[in-house]
């Protein structure tokens, strides 16, 4: 019996036959975690290395509960489930049904503690990405969590950061970055139908609303801003 309390023999697997699935699994949340820059993985994904060869219906959930052991056990690791976010638009069911596949998935968080992690683990050359996202994220949150492109692309371009600027000395392509952000569920990205037309806005993604997440985001804000964010709002 595993540590998770799952007899494997049940599904009719061996102890290697076991370690070997689990194993795939945490190499391929970590793989794709470095890979992709920390976007989402879907559920899906992790299925599929399961069911590619075996068909017990509720194998995949055992291997990925014992995968996510491993990951904490011996990497350190959380493999966080994320709730995904809604839209707020009225083309919120249109949207809904076109992610319906994305809606279980999850991202590797650290539990080390932040000075160690500082210390030992980040990557310095990933600094100007944190504070990117932190500022997106923070003029998002100050517009009441939803502002439309153009309004966004106005706030940004007060701080210097520009839409054509493709060649940013910290953060290189500008939009493709924001457009990172979206892959990574920190915001989403909507259309909206108004009396002029399609109008781009963006909304605060579940990375962004985490509990966690949110508070530094608040208290990030606040220290620029030397005041509480929920007495503000963001203005033209």
């Amino acid at each position: 019996m595993g540590d998770n309390g799952v007899d494997f023999s049940q599904f009719g697997l061996s102890s290697e036959e076991t370690d070997k699935l689990v194993g795939e699994v945490v190499r391929y949340v970590l793989f794709k975690t470095h890979q992709s820059s920390g976007c989402p993985i879907k559920r899906e994904e992790l299925t599929q290395i399961v069911t590619k060869n075996y068909r017990q219906r509720a194998l995949p959930a055992a291997v990925i509960d014992k995968a996510r052991e491993k990951l904490t056990g011996v990497f350190g690791y959380e493999l966080k489930e994320l709730q995904r976010a809604r839209s707020t638009s009225k083309n919120q069911a249109r949207y809904s049904q076109q992610s319906a596949a994305d809606l279980r998935s999850y991202i590797v968080v650290s539990q080390l503690p932040a000075d160690v992690y500082r210390k030992f683990v980040e990557d310095v050359n990933t600094a100007p990405l944190t504070g990117f996202t932190f500022v997106v994220a923070g003029i998002v949150h100050l517009a009441g969590g939803k502002i439309s492109e153009e309004n966004l692309w106005h706030h940004l371009r007060r701080l210097g950061l520009k839409e054509t600027d493709e060649n940013h000395p910290a953060l290189g392509n500008v939009k493709l970055l924001l457009e990172t952000l979206v892959q990574q569920r920190y915001i989403q990205k909507d259309k909206v139908n108004g009396p002029e037309g399609n109008t781009v806005v963006f909304e605060l993604a579940e990375r962004a609303l985490d509990g966690e997440v949110s508070q530094k985001i608040k208290d990030y804000v606040s220290q620029i801003i030397g005041k509480d964010v929920t007495t503000i709002e963001l203005n033209d």
